[in-house]
């Protein structure tokens, strides 16, 4: 065996580096025998292990367990001495790290902060303490608004974390939002498979086998589950994890009996605070010091504020803001409101917050209580200085100032830097500060704000879109320069557009979502979107609305593999769009029903939907579009073998796109003529028009179609012979897509590298 030497085993101080290792090892016995590298297949069969695992060895993401690791080595002909030191190496490696990072899955870390000077609760704390040590174990806690229940699991599971190393899942299930509308549990389970691992678009569509794929994913696993702000046990219990390994607890205003009497779940009632953890609540926030020298006026305002923790934080937020302020004027305020806090209406009738909320609210200065009152229309989760300034109908600098002050009373919770949060009860009685009219008006600059500064990042984002009526500009609108900060502004406000969606049922807005949510991979979303401004264009009669999203709507169905129901959606799309004389929408769902045909494997078929729309888009005069049509045209003759006629039609498009200026038609064009030229044998021609197309689409920012294009010239250098070209080519796509968090790297990473690169010629990537 030659001497020829490896990477110094003392350098290999991280699973990175391991993993390089192992990969040079790799390109080692394959100079040494003179023969191709092993490919991940088939080391996969030889050792019987899954080739997903494989990858995850030689890309540094699952680190080979001992008895793993040797035969690794004995597999990559490694010598008794240079194995003992190998081992060695991978023991240091395990050394400096935590046992659970061994799961190829991600560990998800998503407990809210835990709360400032948490205070008392002792025996509920031992409670959750003693369960934790029961297999599968569920606890409810339940209390009145503002009792702290959702205070007390945050800061109980900061405390055990180590007790559940492979993750904390958290959700807000919204039950008792004032004005929002409570999460149903499928739109939770969705969020926890995404932190598990599983990409939004990987997501199963069918909700019971999310379900199934939640559980199996936590069956052997120690995961802590917060299912927060429950309304009833059905919004819970197809998320109760059922592993004896995980525990759950669940918050609720309501008692939940049925998961006691059904699902063996342990009830923990939470009271009002005893009068010395009340105290003791105060001291944490004003100080000892402050407490001892007005005993007496402590009581009063622990009696006044029922005990209840939200109204002695803010209690003591309005007394913390003015230090010198004696604590008996704060008594006297309260006294002075009503001598106590008012039950509560409806089920929870142990207290109510209004009274304390009432004393911080009237210290604002005009601009702030105003645009407090304001938030209360807003429908969260967060809002930004930009969309309170649009609320308020004031300038940007004149919203923050007045959030700032609203933080520092504690009537809004900047969670992130410029993003604020209320709590629900907040909520209502912001909304009880202004007329109905006020209102009215502040609904109506919101609805604005979104939709206006969505349908500009739109045509940033995607300038090839034809713009649809907007009307004109209202003031507040973000101003976004380019694509980068419209892709900004969508991530941040993603959230927010899908609450103001199930609010308006836009479908001009429904619209301006769709191309960023099919980017992302966020088809359920798109999809709900959708659905959404359908339901609105069909109450008001708009037709060519109607029209829009139905197609729109068939895009998500079709990513969700939904294809029946998506050549519904076209088919009523095409009719609209014809009855009303509208051509383009008429064209553009043709091609859209193209891409169903195609995934059916009727491609004769979708090249005739193909050629509908070029008739369409010639009768309309839209250059862009007979482009586009050609170009689809040009991608289906090659699917069908007729490559020659292929070449011809893409060049045609070519010719149109040149002329009016579309880089990235451009790049989707040269990228058929790349498969075409493929398929002719033409390799290096293939891989010169591919790599035009990832210039392009670099140049734009498209970086998911660079990905997709750097695969098929991954392709072509393969076909040509030149592996190196190839395995680059595919590396730096991969790279992108993982930056991106694309799901096609969980779906094919592993077994991409050995057919798109190692040994199969057939691509693994449709158009």
């Amino acid at each position: 065996m030659s001497s020829e030497p490896i990477v110094a085993v003392n350098t290999i101080h991280t699973i990175h580096d391991l993993a390089g290792l192992l990969r040079e090892l790799k390109r080692r016995q394959a100079r040494r025998r003179g023969d191709a590298e092993l490919t991940y297949r088939e080391l996969a069969a030889r050792t019987g292990w899954s080739i997903g695992i494989i990858a995850g060895y030689f890309g540094g993401r699952i680190l080979p367990p001992t008895d793993r690791f040797d035969v690794l080595m004995s597999l990559l002909d490694t010598t008794p001495a240079e194995r003992g030191a190998l081992a060695t190496a991978r023991d240091r490696v395990q050394a400096g790290r935590h046992p659970a990072a061994e799961s190829p899955w991600p560990i998800p870390r998503q407990l809210p902060a835990n709360g400032f000077a948490f205070t008392g609760r002792g025996d509920e704390l031992a409670h959750l303490d003693m369960m934790a040590g029961t297999p599968g174990a569920i606890a409810v806690l339940s209390g009145t608004a503002g009792v702290g229940k959702t205070a007390l699991a945050v800061h109980w599971a900061h405390r055990v974390v180590k007790r559940f190393p492979e993750g904390q899942l958290y959700v807000n299930l919204r039950g008792f939002d004032a004005f929002g509308v409570p999460k149903n549990p499928e739109e939770a389970v969705r969020g926890f498979l995404e932190a598990l691992g599983i990409t939004a678009q990987n997501v199963p569509a069918d909700p019971t086998v999310q379900f199934d794929l939640y559980r199996s994913l936590l069956a052997n696993r120690r995961v802590l589950v917060i299912l927060d702000n429950a309304r009833e046990a059905e919004q819970v219990r197809p998320l109760l994890p059922g592993a004896p390994g995980c525990m759950t607890v669940i918050t609720s205003r309501n008692d939940l009996t049925s998961l006691v009497a059904v699902d063996g779940a342990h009830p923990l009632i939470l009271d009002l605070l005893p009068v010395g953890q009340a105290r003791q609540l105060l001291a944490h926030r004003l100080g000892a010091q402050r407490i001892s020298a007005e005993a007496e006026v402590v009581d009063e305002v622990v009696s006044r504020c029922a005990r209840l923790p939200l109204a002695l934080v803010i209690a003591a937020a309005r007394a913390s803001a003015r230090p010198t302020l004696p604590l008996a004027e704060l008594a006297t305020e309260l006294r002075a409101a009503g001598g106590g806090l008012d039950p509560l209406r409806g089920q929870d009738t142990t207290a109510d917050a209004r009274v304390a909320f009432s004393c911080s609210y009237r210290h604002l200065s005009a601009e702030a209580a105003m645009l407090f009152g304001r938030l209360g229309v807003h429908p969260g989760p967060d809002v930004g200085a930009a969309a309170a300034a649009s609320l308020g109908g004031v300038g940007l600098a004149q919203a923050r100032a007045a959030m700032e002050e609203l933080a520092r009373a504690h009537l809004v919770n900047e969670h992130a830097p410029g993003r604020y949060t209320l709590h629900d009860l907040l909520r209502a009685f912001a909304r009880e500060r202004v007329s109905t009219s006020e209102r009215e008006e502040a609904s109506r600059r919101l609805r604005e704000h979104y939709s206006h500064t969505a349908y500009a990042a739109a045509l940033l984002m995607y300038p090839h879109r034809d713009p649809i009526g907007f009307g004109p500009v209202p003031d507040g609108v973000e101003p976004l320069a380019d694509r980068d900060e419209a892709r900004a502004w969508f991530e941040r406000e993603h959230r927010v557009l899908l609450a103001v969606m199930s609010e308006t049922r836009s479908w001009r807005l429904a619209w301006a979502l769709a191309d960023y949510l099919d980017w992302r991979g966020h088809w359920h979303d798109l999809a709900m979107v959708q659905a959404l401004g359908l339901e609105g264009a069909l109450r008001s009669g708009d037709r060519p609305g109607q029209a829009h999203a139905h197609r729109n709507l068939a895009r998500a169905l079709i990513r969700l593999g939904q294809l029946e129901a998506a050549q519904g959606h076209l088919s009523e799309a095409i009719a609209l769009a014809r009855g009303a004389g509208d051509r383009l929408t008429e064209a553009a769902s043709h091609l859209n029903l193209s891409l169903v045909l195609e995934k059916r494997g009727e491609n004769r078929d979708a090249l005739h939907h193909s050629e509908l729309a070029l008739e369409l888009f010639f009768q309309s005069g839209h250059q862009a579009g007979q482009a586009r049509a050609f170009n689809a045209i040009g991608w289906y003759r090659s699917l069908l073998g007729e490559h020659e006629e292929a070449l011809a039609c893409c060049e045609r498009a070519l010719a149109l796109q040149l002329a009016i200026g579309r880089p990235v038609d451009f790049a989707s064009t040269l990228d058929s003529l790349g498969f075409a030229q493929h398929n002719l044998g033409r390799y290096e021609d293939a891989a010169e028009s591919y790599r035009r197309a990832v210039e392009l689409y670099r140049e734009v920012g498209d970086r998911y179609h660079e990905a997709d294009t750097l695969i098929h010239l991954s392709d072509a250098h393969r076909a040509a012979g030149d592996e190196v070209q190839a395995w680059h080519a595919w590396q730096e796509a991969l790279d992108i897509l993982d930056d991106l968090h694309h799901p096609r790297v969980a779906v094919t990473s592993a077994v991409a590298v050995d057919t798109a690169v190692l040994g199969d010629p057939t691509t693994l990537v449709s158009k």
